[in-house]
């Protein structure tokens, strides 16, 4: 074996520790973001700022953390596993220390960009390790695993953080992650190996420029679309400028002999029409919770307590499930889960676009939890066979480019659906619609749901096939084989 991976004897033992000090790490990461949703309107008071000023604190955030994410691919490279990994919980804890201690709103959002910065890291570090310390024919339970975390801190968070800022000062909702981070990198300091391999690229401050520019500016111009307006000077501006860093960042990576995001990942059919299904299912989980707080409790006059309550069913759905789908994944591979997912997906959107007056929490709940259900049968175990399509020294591109993409088409999709929610309100109240905000919400939901259909659809005409990842053809086993799966054939 190479000297970067695990002895066979300890790879189980030593694979789940390192795994398990990683996803508590992504869990304080993403749970720190669903914390400052619900406290944004105690710290408008707090900071005597307006919505929009305040609105930075998400918006900065997604911003740094979308920057760094197509950075990790070169850091991964660059750095030992252990360097990287406390590289990103350092500065995410020294983020959370500074929010702490914020007098200011400018300190707050400062430390919000350090925080963000150390998140950026943790993702597509945690998704390479995976990986590496995983054989193929036991990814999927890890990332099962992986999902439930995901699925567990949007769950808790916003539930949270309203009890946290009614019941304590706002400073709690960071003291309460730093004795976290501060006993998980305890336990690093003896757990974490280094395990994967350095290549010690050479650092390119133009791609870094271009990238920073590109994704940057794609995702802060979309974030504000929905407010400002597809046709804002600013918002188009923005855009435009965007669009040409990345068009100027991919032909540049094409022509380094190392470049820093490798776009040669797309050569493998199994990793893009994986990618692309996973943003498609992300779409609509971002698009559901982005609108449907805002129905509930603008349009229906849900109290925030009960939207919160309603929407943690989901969470929990996805949280059960996703371990059991990664063993599933393990055994029969992408072609069970992929459809059955897609079509809950496309239910569920289906049944939230039927959302109005007389809808109770009940039914909005019981869609909720088909959206989530099929989301953890969608993203982890597509990302696993995309992933796994791919040769290891591809792996850290492979992991910083779904992470990128999700991002980008999370602010897409959200802008989108946000604007038509907005602009179908707007058109059904000058009409006289008495039901013009719900008029706005299903239409956004039909629209949520045209690209989950279309989806499915070309999965039902895909032939039975079975494409393995690199390694693992002739001479592997057949459940490895099974694991790589993304037709819906035997893979025996």
């Amino acid at each position: 074996m190479q000297q970067a991976q695990l002895d066979t004897a300890n790879v189980s033992r030593t694979s789940i520790a390192i795994v398990a000090v990683m996803m508590v790490g992504s869990f304080v990461s993403i749970l720190n973001q669903n914390l400052m949703t619900t406290a944004i309107p105690s710290l408008m008071v707090v900071f005597d700022v307006p919505s929009s000023t305040a609105q930075w604190l998400t918006t900065a955030f997604m911003l740094a953390n979308g920057i760094m994410i197509p950075v990790t691919a070169f850091l991964l490279r660059r750095f030992s596993t252990r360097a990287l990994f406390f590289l990103a919980m350092g500065l995410f804890g020294a983020g959370t220390a500074l929010c702490a201690a914020a007098f200011s709103f400018e300190m707050l959002l400062a430390g919000r960009v350090v925080q963000a910065l150390g998140a950026g890291i943790t993702m597509p570090l945690m998704q390479t390790v995976l990986f590496v310390v995983f054989p193929p024919d036991k990814r999927g339970t890890a990332m099962g695993f992986f999902g439930l975390v995901i699925a567990f801190a949007p769950a808790i968070g916003p539930t949270l953080s309203g009890w946290i800022v009614d019941f304590f000062p706002w400073q709690a909702l960071f003291l309460l992650l730093l004795p976290i981070i501060a006993l998980d990198l305890v336990v690093a300091f003896f757990v974490v190996k280094n395990v994967t391999e350095r290549s010690n690229p050479a650092f390119d401050l133009l791609s870094v420029v271009l990238s920073s520019v590109g994704f940057g500016g794609l995702l802060y111009g979309l974030s504000v679309a929905g407010t400002l307006g597809w046709t804002n000077p600013e918002v188009l501006i923005v855009l435009a400028v965007a669009v040409c860093a990345v068009v100027w960042f991919i032909v540049r990576q094409l022509h380094l002999e190392t470049p820093m995001l490798e776009f040669r990942v797309f050569k493998y059919r199994t990793f893009t029409v994986s990618l692309l299904l996973v943003v498609l299912a992300w779409a609509s989980f971002m698009g559901a919770s982005t609108m449907l707080p805002m129905y509930m409790q603008n349009a229906a006059g849900f109290s925030a307590l009960t939207s919160g309550m309603t929407l943690m069913a989901g969470g929990i759905v996805m949280g059960v499930l996703s371990p059991i789908n990664g063993r599933v994944f393990d055994r029969f591979g992408a072609r069970v889960l992929a459809p059955a997912g897609l079509a809950l997906v496309v239910a569920a959107t289906l049944m939230l676009a039927q959302v109005g007056a007389e809808t109770g929490p009940l039914f909005i709940g019981l869609a909720y939890a088909l959206l989530m259900a099929g989301q953890s049968m969608v993203s982890m175990p597509l990302t696993t066979a995309a992933l796994n399509s791919l040769p290891m020294a591809m792996i850290p591109h492979g992991t910083a480019m779904n992470n990128t993409m999700r991002s980008i088409v999370g602010a897409l999709g959200t802008a989108v659906f946000v604007a038509i929610m907005a602009g179908v309100t707007s058109s059904a109240a000058a009409a006289g619609d008495a039901n013009a905000p719900f008029a706005g919400v299903d239409a956004a939901f039909w629209t949520i749901g045209r690209p989950q259909r279309g989806g499915l659809r070309r999965l039902a005409r895909r032939p039975a096939q079975a494409r393995t990842a690199p390694g693992t053809g002739r001479g592997a086993s057949t459940r490895q084989r099974g694991a790589c799966v993304i037709g819906f054939g035997s893979s025996r």
